[in-house]
């Protein structure tokens, strides 16, 4: 049986504020095949976003130009909860592009990893309800009016849910509205996005994000015809990583993670994770599908 994908990417995204290796840094995992056609696992952990998006795309470019196709994987959301564009008045569609288009609007992300994303967060609370929810968390020092360091209530009923659809299938999964803190994927989130739609953009067709330009469903040969890359949001946590000795967690985390995916798809067992792994109504994968994405093998 034919493997979907030639190469597979895992990034282990960052929001730090400064240039940093190591742990909680840029970890960015390749698994392809080498000279002898086996595949080989590399490493790579730049020191800011703006270096591993130029790595990242040199990677997606190489690997088409030898007409191998890629599935990168990142640790942050590619979409946001339900309802998030309409409360915005976004009027771009589908949803999901409507808010990656204001995300990358809003958000300033320097060479040296100084950023905004705080700014960011605290502008959409004050769109959203003139205080501060639901994007929370954030050093004390850069509180704000409309963000604050800890939550400041619940979601109620009226509001915007505290939990995509995703998060409720992976259990433990972080609140994209978390931005600060262990386990925190919002501010992850507000800096991966645009270079998301920056490597999309500049790839047309070429590059498909999922599930949103392909569908919620399993995927075989035919759907990726003429397709280099898949891009999907992934969740290290899924899987319990093998650590070797001198691994930091975040790249046993890439390389078990990109490993398991080449595994599966050796099995012919890896095109089914890209559909519900349970039975869903016509809403829920609508919602998906339009705006809020999955987990690849979530549920």
């Amino acid at each position: 049986m034919a493997r979907l994908f030639n190469a597979y990417v895992v990034v282990d995204w960052s929001a730090a504020a400064k240039p940093t290796t190591g742990a909680d840094s840029v970890w960015i995992g390749v698994l392809k095949r080498d000279v002898r056609f086996r595949f080989a696992f590399e490493a790579h952990n730049p020191a800011t976003r703006a270096e591993a998006e130029a790595l990242i795309g040199a990677i997606l470019d190489d690997r088409a130009k030898r007409r191998e196709r890629t599935l990168l994987g990142f640790d942050f959301a590619l979409g946001l909860p339900r309802g998030l564009a309409s409360r915005l008045a976004l009027t771009e569609t589908p949803p999901w592009r409507a808010v990656w288009t204001q995300i990358d609007k809003m958000v300033k992300d320097r060479k040296d990893n100084a950023n905004n994303r705080f700014g960011a967060a605290s502008e959409i609370n004050r769109r959203l309800t003139g205080g501060p929810f639901p994007f929370w968390g954030c050093p004390p020092k850069d509180a704000l009016t409309t963000l604050q360091p800890k939550r400041q209530r619940d979601h109620g009923p009226d509001d915007l849910p505290e939990y995509r659809y995703a998060e409720e299938a992976a259990k433990g999964a972080a609140s994209v509205w978390k931005l600060y803190y262990n386990g925190s994927v919002g501010g992850q989130t507000l800096l991966g996005i645009p270079v998301a739609r920056r490597l999309a953009e500049a790839r047309g067709d070429g590059l498909k994000v999922w599930p949103f330009e392909t569908g919620w469903k399993t995927l075989g040969e035919a759907d990726l015809e003429g397709v280099d890359a898949v891009m999907a949001e992934v969740w290290p946590s899924l899987i319990k990583p093998t650590v070797q000795p001198g691994d930091v967690k975040d790249l046993a985390q890439v390389r078990s993670l990109a490993e398991h995916f080449a595994r599966l798809d050796e099995q012919g067992k890896l095109g089914a994770l890209f559909g519900p792994q349970a039975p869903v109504t016509d809403a829920v994968r609508a919602t998906v599908e339009s705006e809020e994405g999955w987990i690849l093998g979530a549920g």
